[in-house]
């Protein structure tokens, strides 16, 4: 039996102790994230080989995110 991840229970406990402010900002990401995930199966079809790596870790407050940066290889190299 495949345990279950929960995954969309816990989404919403998380974002029931965001501010409307905090929510807006993840939805943001997810909206990007999407974009991006869907920009790099393009990039795939067309040729190229796309790894996404952490060029920088963005502080505030106590608070962090990860600053990411493109690596691309195309067939012949």
């Amino acid at each position: 039996m495949t345990p279950q991840t929960r995954v969309k229970e816990r989404a919403e406990e998380q974002a029931s102790a965001m501010s409307a402010e905090q929510q807006a900002a993840i939805r943001m990401i997810a909206n990007d994230l999407h974009r991006l995930n869907h920009s790099v199966m393009k990039a795939v079809d067309a040729g190229v080989s796309v790894e996404l790596i952490r060029s920088a870790r963005h502080h505030n407050e106590g608070n962090w995110g990860d600053l990411l940066i493109p690596v691309v290889v195309t067939q012949g190299q």
